[in-house]
């Protein structure tokens, strides 16, 4: 079984092999390769189907959610961090297609590399099969993520957790202090979050606003006794679990 056949397998979906190798092109492989199109177009194809299936499914979903609580939960399963996790579990990585310098830097395990390609992948079966078929394959990929905690919290802005946190209990000004290390092509960034002074969590990541988000989860669950996820979040996995409960009975 050749590469693009198994992650059609992975996929469920068959995608025509040259549109297939167009979604897995990185902008970093067609720039060394002079003459290839990049993903970048059906990237933002996908984006927008991507919103649209996932926005669509709250809303009839979960009809007793205000717009301010299906606000809150879309974005933990459309961010780069979910999308990245999706594509983990379909074994991406490898079949990207990329330059030599995202090669040296494992540009294959870059979260934001990931979730594009997952996103172009997107755009490359609604522009082959349409709505539909789009539609089955995102849903398929993404509501899983409803019933992983983990996956979930990684969505969530921590950075403005912490803020109505802080805010509702008058604690004063959130700093956050930025160390990084390493070699220029490989930095590493430690951030530790200081509230009117006092220090608190400290996170690690690849980049600044990583590092920052990180350490801004810390702080939280500090905060909260390790009770930081959104009551949003904790009301959806409730009701997921017993939809998914209740259909298991009607199917038996």
């Amino acid at each position: 079984m050749s590469a693009s056949e198994t992650l059609q397998k992975s996929l469920g979906v068959h995608v025509d092999p040259e549109a297939l190798r167009l979604a897995l092109t990185h902008r970093s492989y067609a720039y060394e390769n002079e003459g290839l199109a990049t993903n970048e177009r059906l990237e933002f194809l996908g984006d927008a189907v991507l919103q649209l299936v996932v926005t669509d499914y709250l809303f009839r979903t979960f009809g007793d959610l205000t717009e301010g609580d299906l606000a809150k939960l879309r974005p933990a399963l459309v961010s780069t961090r979910a999308l990245a996790r999706i594509a983990r579990t379909l074994q991406l990585g490898p079949h990207i297609r990329l330059g030599a310098g995202e090669l040296r830097t494992q540009g294959a395990e870059k979260d934001s590399i990931l979730a594009d390609t997952v996103e172009a992948i997107i755009g490359a079966v609604y522009s082959a099969h349409g709505f539909d078929t789009a539609q089955a394959l995102v849903l398929r990929l993404v509501t899983p993520l409803l019933s992983d905690t983990e996956a979930m919290t990684a969505g969530k802005d921590w950075k403005t957790t912490i803020q109505e946190l802080a805010a509702a209990r008058d604690m004063g000004e959130i700093r956050y202090l930025i160390e990084d290390s390493g070699p220029d092509h490989r930095k590493s960034f430690r951030a530790t979050v200081t509230i009117d002074g006092t220090t608190y969590g400290q996170g690690t990541g690849s980049s600044k606003k990583e590092a920052e988000r990180d350490a801004a989860r810390v702080t939280v669950e500090e905060l909260t006794g390790g009770r930081g996820q959104a009551d949003v979040l904790t009301l959806v996995l409730d009701r997921y679990e017993a939809t998914a409960e209740a259909e298991s009975r009607h199917t038996r």
